[in-house]
């Protein structure tokens, strides 16, 4: 039985490409908070070191509705070292969004976790991000994005993947990267992965099976 309401998405990339920053507008924009509520920036990274250097180091889940449909997203870590846990969140979800830095292009981890995702045969999103920045380079990171899913062996339809160009921290998404004007919200980013990634499959009738991704102590709870 397919879950045409559900959809499981881990969002990889290269550390500070600004995927907890464009998760924090995801939220914003779906209305996971209230509206006067105070929020923290990067509010995925609740962990102190975390919140200390501005990285991710434990993936974090979190989900929010659009269109009546619950997108569960997966905030991972871009640094090489906290590679396994990419590796182990990638089993729980049915499509990625590859967000690459429109300044800085593909860079060594953009591979390894697109190498991971392609692996594993996911449906995916490609985004473009920071494309406000003064020294994007837009145009050349599109063909590296190419090269590199040619480089790893991706197959048609992977090469066909959609890209979307977005600002994560004016939560903004377009399809057209020539006019980033055209984008006000993150309206596109969300068609997009409604579109193309694909809903679970399940057996609500049958007994509970589950996939234990992390396990976490607790010096109260152990």
């Amino acid at each position: 039985m397919i879950q045409e309401k559900l959809r499981n998405v881990a969002i990889i990339a290269h550390v500070d490409h600004g995927k907890t920053t464009l998760v924090d507008q995801m939220l914003k924009q779906s209305g996971a908070f209230r509206a006067n509520q105070q929020v923290a920036e990067r509010v995925m990274d609740s962990g102190d070191i975390e919140r200390e250097r501005g990285i991710t180091i434990l993936a974090k889940n979190c989900s929010c509705e659009y269109e009546g449909v619950k997108i569960n997203i997966v905030d991972t870590p871009g640094h090489a070292d906290f590679g396994g846990e990419v590796e182990r969140v990638l089993k729980m979800v049915n499509g990625v969004l590859l967000l690459v830095d429109a300044a800085e292009g593909c860079m060594p981890q953009t591979r390894f976790v697109l190498q991971k995702a392609l692996q594993q045969n996911l449906s995916l999103v490609i985004a473009v991000n920071k494309i406000d920045r003064p020294d994007a380079r837009i145009k050349e990171v599109i063909d590296e994005i190419l090269e590199l899913l040619m480089d790893l062996g991706a197959t048609d339809e992977q090469l066909d993947s959609p890209m979307v160009f977005c600002s994560g921290r004016n939560g903004t998404a377009s399809y057209d990267w020539t006019h980033p004007e055209e984008g006000t919200d993150l309206k596109p980013l969300f068609d997009t992965i409604l579109k193309y990634v694909q809903p679970p499959e399940g057996e609500p009738d049958q007994p509970l099976q589950m996939l234990v991704s992390s396990v976490d102590y607790n010096e109260f709870v152990g």
